[in-house]
């Protein structure tokens, strides 16, 4: 499933294909995404602020398609309607990103809501780390929308 989302990403938004956007992981708590630096450079060598903040809002968009169609919602619109991204510290290597797991109790009133209503909003928090520092901190609602 993760490398068809990878895919998915790649044909329908050929910016992450560019950014080398790579779906690595998911665990329990968390879902890891990455790209390398040298395409994502800026003029001070150091991690472009538009790619960082690429990586954290399709990482969290992503996660909340999986959760969507574990949910059992195949066919939905998925969109960002408000965002807040700090900028802590320069990154200097490739970019690892961890997207947090929503709760249970937050995926069964985002199920909820949309089996009642066929839309409801969840907030997703994504973080780039570097060396055990927290360089980028990201936190999104999206809105899904059943077709």
């Amino acid at each position: 499933m993760l490398k068809k989302l990878e895919e998915k990403i790649h044909l329908e938004i050929p910016l992450t294909k560019y950014m080398q956007i790579k779906i690595d992981k998911m665990d329990e708590t968390s879902f890891y995404t990455s790209a390398p630096l040298l395409p994502n450079i800026n003029d001070k060598g150091t991690g472009f602020a538009g790619s960082l903040g690429t990586l954290v809002t399709i990482s969290a968009w992503s996660l909340c398609y999986l959760k969507a169609k574990e949910l059992g919602f195949d066919n939905c619109m998925i969109a960002i309607i408000k965002s807040d991204i700090s900028y802590r510290a320069p990154v200097t290597k490739d970019m690892i990103c961890q997207t947090l797991i929503p709760s249970e109790e937050q995926l069964h009133l985002l199920e909820n809501k949309l089996k009642d209503e066929k839309s409801g909003s969840i907030k997703i928090e994504s973080k780039i780390i570097q060396d055990d520092k927290i360089c980028v901190e990201f936190k999104g609602v999206y809105v899904i929308k059943i077709l």
